[in-house]
């Protein structure tokens, strides 16, 4: 799997920053991730964190009326203070590695062509996300599959895709996780591709989606989990610790929030 050209967007993330000594073992809990780094102040707090991947999210403005740029704003909000070229003029001139979040299919086109004009100069991973399948308790929308996978692999066909599930967590409840025809149609999307696959799966819903997750890593080498978890949902410690202890160290990146991070980080013997 290191056979990529060095800071090529389909190398492995743990590959590129054990090269650049900035991690000390192939562990995806030991890259720090800064999310949601959005508008202006948000990323120039991430610049300067000691993050090594920057998450952000990208829409269109002014999408209904088909002629907007690629912004940097999560729904419910559609506005921003800072526009996809501003974003990457700036991340151009550090070593973060970044993973761009669409929320809609109108905005992918648009923002590929921002990407390929700063190529030569974003020498590290790169990671394309979107949700493309409906999954637990999933309500919002997905990016057409066709059309997002289509549109990214024509500029860039060895780029990292990010291809998650819509999901939805409810307190109180019985929350059932990832099932079997889920993680299927994922596999079977993913079995026609080339290029190294993360999946972000929703911490939440990971203990009781455990059979079905270990089997989908086993269909390739190119896969990988990336763990994440909304402000609301409830889950514990012990659930993250269950999800190191049950999958490989190195297939798995934590992306959570505070304070479960420190915490966790604290747990597993990793500095905070």
């Amino acid at each position: 799997m290191e056979r990529e050209e060095r800071g090529s967007w389909s190398e492995n993330v743990l590959g590129y920053f054990l090269n650049a000594n900035q991690i000390k073992t192939r562990d995806g809990a030991e890259i720090i991730w800064y999310h949601a780094a959005n508008n202006k102040t948000q990323m120039k707090e991430a610049i300067q964190s000691a993050a090594h991947m920057v998450e952000a999210d990208i829409l269109l403005s002014g999408e209904e009326e088909g002629n907007g740029e690629p912004i940097m704003a999560h729904p419910p909000e559609t506005n921003s203070d800072n526009t996809l070229r501003e974003w990457l003029d700036e991340i151009v001139n550090t070593e973060k590695g970044i993973k761009l979040d669409f929320k809609s299919l109108a905005a992918v086109q648009p923002a590929m062509l921002l990407l390929e004009g700063i190529k030569l100069h974003l020498r590290r991973p790169v990671w394309i996300n979107a949700d493309i399948l409906p999954g637990p308790n999933g309500s919002n929308a997905v990016v057409d599959a066709k059309g997002f996978l289509d549109t990214v692999t024509s500029f860039f066909p060895d780029v990292t895709l990010s291809l998650g599930w819509t999901t939805g967590w409810q307190p109180q409840q019985c929350n059932k996780g990832y099932s079997w025809a889920m993680v299927k149609e994922m596999a079977q999307i993913c079995g026609a591709l080339t290029q190294p696959v993360t999946f972000p799966v929703r911490a939440a819903l990971i203990r009781q989606s455990k059979s079905e997750l270990l089997w989908l890593l086993q269909k390739s080498n190119r896969y990988s989990l990336t763990v994440w978890t909304g402000k609301q949902d409830e889950y514990s410690i012990e659930d993250l610790l269950y999800i190191r202890e049950n999958f490989d160290k190195s297939r798995v990146y934590y992306d959570v929030l505070e304070p479960q991070n420190s915490e966790f980080r604290k747990a597993i013997g990793l500095e905070v």
